[in-house]
């Protein structure tokens, strides 16, 4: 299932939609908040990883999500209307949980709307340049970087990052058979180094106390 409000400007999708499905169903100008690629897990695996790639915190960019719990609860985080939720937010803390907190069933994300974008990759190991892009992330012997906005804006980011332009999408589910985790890998973003078979961060206490009470 995939919903698009392009009006309201967010998306209703099953846990299980590809990255690159979302990409393909927006209308021109509106944006995700995930980098054209594809990754193992679709959304849930995008949303239990925390992202990729992206230069903000992802977790702003999810209003709603439905989860089944390690225990077999659905529990409902989250809206449309922020002010008619209640209870705790739950949203942001399953976000980059890695599973701990449970697998996504539903999430409405918002899109971000920009009259231009342009998707660039360069020569050269993963820094941050000194005009942030919404994306940035290495893979092999290239920088990656995809910015959107305003066509002014774009176009500094365009002449300060240089390199080409890419053409389509990228589909790095070959890179994972065993699953994307933390490690020394074939791709990298400014949090983590992301490795076929990688583990997942050590969870604080906090989140035990969370995944038990769930």
């Amino acid at each position: 299932m995939l919903r698009v409000s392009a009006a309201d400007q967010y998306l209703i999708a099953t846990g299980d939609t590809p990255l690159l499905e979302v990409w393909a169903a927006l209308p021109q100008g509106l944006y995700p908040p995930f980098p054209p690629v594809e990754l193992p897990g679709g959304l849930d695996g995008l949303l239990q990883r925390g992202g990729f790639g992206q230069t903000f915190f992802l977790g702003g960019e999810v209003l709603g999500l439905l989860f089944s719990t390690p225990r077999g609860r659905l529990v409902r985080a989250g809206g449309l209307t922020v002010k008619n939720v209640q209870g705790y937010d739950l949203v942001r803390p399953f976000v980059g949980s890695f599973g701990a907190l449970g697998v996504v069933q539903e999430t409405t994300l918002r899109l971000r709307p920009g009259r231009a974008w342009v998707f660039l990759r360069r020569v050269g190991e993963l820094a941050e340049p000194p005009l942030r892009p919404r994306f940035l992330w290495q893979e092999g012997a290239y920088t990656y970087a995809l910015h959107f906005g305003h066509p002014r804006e774009v176009q500094r980011f365009r002449d300060s990052f240089g390199g080409e332009e890419v053409a389509g999408w990228l589909d790095y589910r070959g890179f994972f058979p065993r699953g994307m985790g933390i490690g020394m890998g074939p791709v990298a973003d400014l949090r983590f180094g992301w490795a076929d078979g990688g583990a997942r961060p050590d969870m604080p206490e906090a989140y035990r106390w969370l995944a038990e009470a769930l």
